[in-house]
Order: structure tokens, then C-alpha cells, then sequence
């Protein structure tokens, strides 16, 4: 790492001395909202870094951007409106800031990122990729020829969705939609109007100019000197935006946009339709309060106090941009680059031979339990359990969780196979899951058509869990197989998101499995479960107790140790408890993705705990929980975080791992090749900052990500030599079931 990478993957540690005091304002607690504004720093790291080919670094700039983005919609428009509630003005979290302060400090955080974005760009991104024929041009950069280029493209597909809106008494200020674009123009007259005119005076007005969201963000240009060139959408506008206000001198344009708070408010209780009440409330969702007023630095006080004023804002609330607004629109260009060479190594996740093999995935779940890391191993499998499942006429029944999917779902798609065929099919459909409701909404409609019994879940709570249980006729029994997860049914994210699925047909977890659909389909009570916790029922007990667990063993003088790995750790709770472990000698080691509020490293509090993070090409997201357990290991997965959502207000299950060798690769492959990662990895310390990890003195380079890459694959070769194509006496249930396994074989084949 050179001496610009080593300062670009600490850019945090250098915050102005404000935001270093605001951080330190309790002395067991970080303020959770600075902890996620650093993961995001984290995430904007890799735009520095060389080693990232720079259409990959332009994609962390769109992702760290768009992630911006969401937080402004979702954490501060909840933290605006508790400032504007009495009762809640003064209230002090966990780290003892108030609601101001997290805000004024959120506002300077959030600048000093932001211009981080613009320095990338402007200093490292976009010039690298200038020498590779990729060009973002200016409107002082054209020539001629591209200027006249330019206009006919405007004239002809531009100017006819624009809408010029003038605001004055008798033109209002419109409803902007949030997260859209527009220029705001300052007008003067070009020439002196009678008094008869439609203006009513001769002083400067403002108008704006919303930018069509039907364009593309960046239109690419004709270009024989470079590969690629493109010149961004608004830039265009304000080229000829004189031609929509004849009359008029445009003295200044300059794009802008507002944030609006996107959480729904509702009240599931009062409800007499919960899907009709959340199409409506998602109609108000563009209507939500502004949090954010984002214009380019080079507009005038004059213009972006006149916005501020109509938009009735804060000035802690006006971000000023030097570089693009909304920079998450260059994903639209990242997929328009055809240049292989300024991409990651393309990767394609590996086949299972333990299942791609198997006469069917059933018959092998059923002799041991089968463990999937995605995406090093690929999710199809999971499509292929289900598919499989929707043609074997011994199938009876189906129930699964759907949380988020993909577009074009072939769990969706399997699963109204299954009603079709006559199975017994059941879908509980979160309606509430954030920024897929309208998504999740048609999927529940268009499997009601086909026969599936939907049903959104439990009044008051999210269901996150994921499980898929599938009961099966063999003999004179019902057999029954689970997939549970610890991230979403949705076959686009499990490529680029990392988590963990398993299979088994334990007869304690799945009839666990079972009790738990009827309790998210009926009105049943949960009773005691033997294998799965389940939030917001037991599952907070069974982290407290295993915590206490591990602080008896260490005063026995047995095994104590907790390692885990999540996306958050943020309940006050179970970070006092695992003080107190700490305290007592256990040895801690959190592998925390994005917030995290426990201080670790300090002095009769914490310094047996060491908090490490790993934000490389695919997103961290899987959740395992280890126990030394006075030398009996034990291991959990669990599609919940350490966070208050997670553990009170959601539908969440953590499960075990029993087998012998799923525990053996968890245990010594797993957490450890993360842990040692010195490459993408990062050291969280007492004062709230991280710091890169770098290989010590001969220590070798390790890279998690790539190591399972590399495992997959050396995993997948080895097991097929091992395995034989047809197990003894394998058998199929019918044609349809021999056709649907031939058809998984096939995909895999061309994935491969």
C-alpha cells in the first residue's frame, strides 16, 4: 500500500476536532449514527484504492452515494421528526447526545464525505479512466462539432419532456418528487416589458427545470478520440436552458435536489387491510418532509437561500456539492462500459457436487446436512430444492418466507408451479419489507392468483427470518426438508451478497420449522422450541444466557470465547453483557460489517474484546455466532443482527449447526480467513475510528474474499471425483422430477 492508499483507507482518523468531541460524549457507548457514517467511509476506501480497477472504484462511488442517500430517507427523517416532538427533543441515546447534536453532527460528517466523493472523482477516478478512453466531458470541453451534436440530441429528445415552471404568487413552488433531479434557474429580463406583460415585473424570478428521469442520467456522445464519452443529463439543460424562457437572460442554473423521510407510517392495529393500507401509504412516501436540499457549489447565496426559504429548511440542511449530485446514478454507466480489462475478474459461483450430483437434492439432505457459501457456492441450489419440490408428486406441502427477491423470481415462479400442480402452498410475504413494499405487493397478488395461500405475517413485527420448509410423502411418513438462511431468497443478491444457507431434514429443526409457520399463519401460540430461537420470543434470553454461559466457564477456569459475525451490533443490552464478559476474561472477537456501538480496547471495560470489518467486492451479510462453551463448541446462524429491530421488533430465527464438519469449516476456514483479512480488513479502536490492517513482518497477504473463491472451486473438484453420478438403488419419483433435475444440471453446466 503506498503512502495515498495508506491515507485514503484512514481518511476517518483525520475528522476535524468537533467531530471527534461529539464522539466521545459517553465513555461506553459510540453514537450509532457516526459508526454507520464511518462504514460508509469504509465502503468509499475502495474508490482509493490502486489495487480496484477503476469501473469497480466508480461503483463504490455510485454505492457509497446511493447508500447516502438511504440514510438521509430513512435515520435522519426519523431523527427530524423525534426533534420536532416535545417529548423527544431532549432525549439522549445510549452515547448521551441529543437529537441535535447528532444531527448538527451529521450534517458536518456527511459534508466532509461528500466531498470526499468529489476529490475522488475529480482527482483519481475519473483521470484514470480518461487514460483508458472514457470520458465524462464538460460543456467547456466540447467542440464545436460535439456542441452541434449535443443540440440536436437536446432538441430532439430533450426538450420535449422538459417543463420550464416559473414560481411566482401565481406559480407556486411544486411538489418535487424526492431523490429527482432539477436546475434551478435565476432569471432576469432580456428585454423591458410592458405593463401589459404576463411577468409582473422586471426583477430577477427563479424558475426550475425538472430533469426527465425517462433519460438516461449520462448521455453518451459520438466519439473517434476516445472509447466512451458522456456528458451528464443536467448539463445538457443548462446548455439551452435560455430557449425555454424567451424574453429571459439566464444568469445562473445549477441542479439541485431534495431528500424526503421515506419511512411508512403505519398503524398495522387500526388496519383493516394491510396491503390496500400500504399502497396508500407509499403514495404519500413522495410527499415525506425534506431532510436534505443538495445544490451545486457554484450557486449562488442568492439562489440557494431562495430554495431554501421555499423549501423551509434548517441551513445545517443545505449540502453543497462540488462535484455530481446523486453520483450513484454512475452505476447506469458502470453497465454501459465494455472494457473487461477496467473490471474485477469476472466470477462465477461454483456447483455443489454434493447436490449437483445427487439422484435428488431430498435424498441427500437426507443423509446429512449440506452448508452453502454464497456466493462462492452457488445459490441455485436453493432454486433447484425448490423446484425440484414443485414437480415431485410426493411433495404435499410448501411454506416459505419471503422477505426481498429478485425482479423476475424463479422462487416465485416455482412456488405458483407448486400451487398449480395442487400442492399445498404457503407464502408469508413481508409487505413492510423497506423500499420493496411495491415489489412485494404484486408478488403477493400474482401468487394468490395461482392457487398459493399468502399471508403478510404478524401484526406489529417484520418477519426477516428466512426459511424454506418443504414435507415430502416417503412411505408411510412425511418427511420433512428445510433450507434456512441467514440472507434473502433472491438468486440476483446472493451473487454479490455474502451469506450462509443450510439444509437439513433434522427432525427437531424442521418440526421446530413447522410450529413456527403455524405461528406466523395463525393465531398459535410459539411453544417451546427445541432447536430454533426466535426473536422477539427467545432469542434475546439465548444471547444473554450464552454470553453468561462463557463468563462462568472463564471463572471455572474451562474454555470461554465468543466469536461472531453480523452486519450491526447496536442493543445497549448485550453490549453491557458483553463488558462484564470481557471484564470477567473472556476473549471476544466481533467481526462487525457496517454500526458499531461497543468501544472496544478500553482499559477495565473492554480490552478483551477486538472489533475487526472486511468491506471488499462482495457485501458482508451472513450472521454466525460461536460459544467455546467449556470446550463443546457450539455454533449459530441467524438472519439477525445484535440490534434492538432485530431482537424486539422482527420475526427472526437463529439455528444450530450439528454437523461435525459444517462446524469443522465454520470453526476453521470461515471465521478464521476473515478474521486474519489484512487486505480489505479493518481494526475498529477505542476512540471510534478504524484503521487498515496491513500484513506485520513476514506475515503474508491474506484476502478473505478470494480465499473462498479459491476454496469453492478446490471444494467442488475434489468432492466430484469422490462422488459417483447414480448413488445405489437411486430411484426417481417420476419424469417430471428426472426432467427438472436434468434441467438444474444443465444450468449449472452453463454457469460454469
Amino acid at each position: 500500500m503506498n503512502d495515498f492508499e495508506r491515507r485514503a483507507s484512514t481518511m476517518d482518523v483525520s475528522r476535524s476536532s468537533t467531530m471527534g468531541s461529539r464522539s466521545t460524549h459517553s465513555p461506553d457507548f459510540l453514537n450509532r449514527e457516526i459508526s454507520w457514517l464511518r462504514f460508509n467511509q469504509r465502503v468509499l476506501a475502495l474508490a482509493e484504492r490502486r489495487v480496484v480497477p477503476p469501473l469497480e472504484r466508480l461503483k463504490f462511488v455510485a454505492i457509497a452515494s446511493a447508500n447516502l442517500d438511504e440514510f438521509f430517507m430513512v435515520r435522519v427523517g426519523s431523527l427530524e421528526r423525534q426533534l420536532h416532538r416535545q417529548d423527544r427533543r431532549d432525549h439522549r441515546a445510549s452515547d448521551g447526545m441529543t437529537q441535535a447534536e447528532v444531527l448538527q453532527a451529521i450534517s458536518e460528517f456527511t459534508t466532509s464525505i461528500s466531498n470526499d466523493i468529489a476529490r475522488i472523482l475529480s482527482e483519481r477516478i475519473l483521470p484514470e479512466l480518461r487514460t483508458h478512453g472514457v470520458e465524462f466531458a464538460k460543456p467547456h470541453q466540447l467542440t464545436p462539432a460535439q456542441i452541434e451534436e449535443i443540440r440536436t440530441y437536446y432538441v430532439r429528445e430533450v426538450q420535449p419532456c422538459l417543463t420550464p415552471i416559473a414560481i411566482d404568487p401565481t406559480h407556486p413552488f411544486p411538489q418535487l418528487r424526492g431523490g429527482t433531479l432539477n436546475v434551478a434557474l435565476g432569471l432576469t429580463a432580456s428585454i423591458k416589458r410592458p405593463r401589459s406583460s404576463f411577468h409582473p415585473s422586471d426583477s430577477p424570478q427563479l424558475a426550475i427545470v425538472p430533469v426527465p428521469s425517462v433519460l438516461p442520467r449520462f448521455v453518451r456522445l459520438q466519439a473517434n478520440d476516445v472509447r466512451y464519452r458522456f456528458m451528464a443529463l443536467e448539463d445538457v439543460i443548462c446548455m439551452f436552458a435560455e430557449a425555454l424562457f424567451p424574453g429571459n437572460t439566464v444568469r445562473e442554473a445549477s441542479p439541485f435536489r431534495v431528500t424526503r423521510a421515506s419511512d411508512l407510517d403505519i398503524s398495522e392495529e387500526e388496519a383493516s387491510n394491510l396491503l390496500s393500507t400500504i399502497e396508500d401509504e407509499l403514495r404519500r412516501r413522495d410527499r415525506g418532509e425534506i431532510v436534505r436540499l443538495e445544490i451545486g457549489h457554484r450557486a449562488s447565496e442568492l439562489l440557494a437561500g431562495h430554495l431554501r426559504q421555499l423549501l423551509d429548511l434548517e441551513p445545517r440542511q443545505v449540502h453543497r456539492q462540488v462535484s455530481f449530485i446523486a453520483p450513484s446514478a454512475f452505476r447506469g454507466v458502470y453497465s454501459q462500459i465494455a472494457l473487461p480489462e477496467l473490471r474485477d475478474t469476472p466470477f462465477t459461483p461454483v456447483s455443489s457436487a454434493q447436490l449437483l450430483y445427487a439422484p435428488t437434492i431430498f435424498r441427500t439432505v437426507a443423509e446429512r446436512d449440506i452448508l452453502l457459501h454464497h456466493p462462492y457456492e452457488s445459490f441455485r441450489h436453493v432454486v433447484d430444492f425448490l423446484d425440484q419440490a414443485a414437480v415431485d408428486p410426493n411433495v404435499v406441502a410448501i411454506k416459505q418466507t419471503l422477505y426481498r427477491t429478485s425482479g423476475d423470481s424463479p422462487i416465485v415462479k416455482a412456488l405458483a408451479r407448486a400451487a398449480e400442480a395442487g400442492k399445498q402452498v404457503t407464502a408469508l410475504i413481508e409487505l413492510k419489507a423497506r423500499f420493496d413494499e411495491a415489489a412485494n405487493i404484486a408478488w403477493a397478488r400474482a401468487l394468490e392468483q395461482s392457487g398459493v395461500h399468502v399471508v403478510y405475517g404478524v401484526v406489529g413485527l417484520k418477519t426477516h427470518c428466512k426459511i424454506l420448509l418443504v414435507i415430502r410423502r416417503e412411505g408411510d411418513e412425511l418427511k420433512r426438508y428445510v433450507h434456512l438462511g441467514t440472507g434473502n431468497y433472491n438468486p440476483s443478491t446472493a451473487r454479490l451478497y455474502t451469506d450462509l444457507g443450510l439444509f437439513t431434514s433434522n427432525d427437531e429443526i424442521t418440526w421446530d420449522a413447522l410450529l413456527l409457520f403455524n405461528v406466523l399463519t395463525g393465531y398459535a401460540e410459539l411453544p417451546e422450541l427445541k432447536r430454533l430461537k426466535v426473536a422477539p420470543f427467545t432469542l434475546r434470553e439465548f444471547f444473554l444466557a450464552a454470553i453468561h454461559r462463557e463468563v462462568e466457564h472463564a471463572r471455572a477456569g474451562r474454555p470461554a470465547g465468543i466469536k461472531a459475525k453480523m452486519n450491526a451490533l447496536v442493543d445497549p443490552e448485550i453490549i453491557r453483557n458483553l463488558y462484564r464478559a470481557s471484564r470477567a476474561g473472556v476473549k471476544i472477537d466481533l467481526m462487525i460489517r457496517g454500526i458499531c456501538c461497543l468501544r472496544p480496547k478500553v482499559q477495565g471495560l473492554s480490552e478483551n474484546i477486538t472489533v475487526r470489518s472486511v468491506v471488499d467486492r462482495f457485501l458482508e451479510h451472513a450472521r454466525i455466532f460461536w460459544w467455546a462453551n467449556g470446550g463443546e463448541d457450539e455454533i449459530y446462524l441467524s438472519s439477525a443482527d445484535w440490534m434492538p429491530r432485530n431482537i424486539h421488533r422482527r420475526i427472526e430465527v437463529a439455528f444450530p449447526v450439528l454437523d461435525p464438519d459444517i462446524k469443522r469449516r465454520i470453526m476453521e476456514e470461515i471465521l478464521p480467513f476473515e478474521w486474519a483479512d489484512n487486505y480489505f480488513g479493518w481494526e475498529l479502536g477505542a476512540d471510534g475510528h478504524y484503521t487498515a490492517r496491513e500484513p506485520g513482518p513476514g506475515e503474508a497477504i491474506t484476502r478473505a474474499q478470494v480465499k473462498f473463491m479459491d476454496l469453492a472451486k478446490t471444494r467442488s473438484k475434489t468432492t466430484r471425483t469422490t462422488l459417483r453420478p447414480e448413488l445405489p438403488g437411486a430411484s426417481f419419483p417420476s419424469p417430471a422430477l428426472r426432467a427438472a433435475r436434468a434441467h438444474a444440471r444443465r444450468r449449472h453446466e452453463d454457469e460454469t
